[in-house]
């Protein structure tokens, strides 16, 4: 799903992805960024905050699972990384529901019994639309 939401993604395009630890958030950001004709692994950034990637459209993913207060954000740049021309994937997103722009993608992952996964798109504004994946 990561590889056909690449397809889709266009310069400014923010995906806020939700979900357990271990739901897959990562992986499904891995999925994109390879999509997207990234060289070597997407890791998680939760060390670093913020990873940016270079393919045919630029990868920036947040993970703010270790931020403990949105007025962290004004350090790391975040405000000025969501207007820069690349796509942005945003993990634990929901932490901080005010601080997520006006139109973005939302996908909720879980983990189910049997290893099931099951994944959840929402639009959040008329300009995410284009992105949603319906099945």
């Amino acid at each position: 799903m990561g590889a056909q939401l690449a397809e889709r993604l266009r310069p400014g395009d923010v995906v806020v992805l939700n979900g357990d630890l271990g739901a897959g958030k990562t992986q499904f950001v891995q999925g994109v960024a390879e999509a997207l004709g990234v060289q070597g692994p997407g890791t998680s950034p939760t060390f670093n905050i913020l990873l940016a990637y270079e393919g045919r459209l630029p990868l920036n993913h947040f993970d703010l699972y270790r931020l403990d207060s949105a007025d962290e954000l004004d350090d790391i740049g975040y405000w000025e990384v969501l207007e820069d021309d690349g796509a942005t994937f945003i993990e634990w997103g929901d932490k901080f529901p005010e601080a997520m722009p006006d139109d973005y993608l939302e996908i909720r992952l879980s983990t189910g019994g049997a290893g099931v996964r099951t994944i959840a798109m929402r639009a959040h504004g008329p300009a995410s639309e284009h992105l949603l994946i319906r099945r």
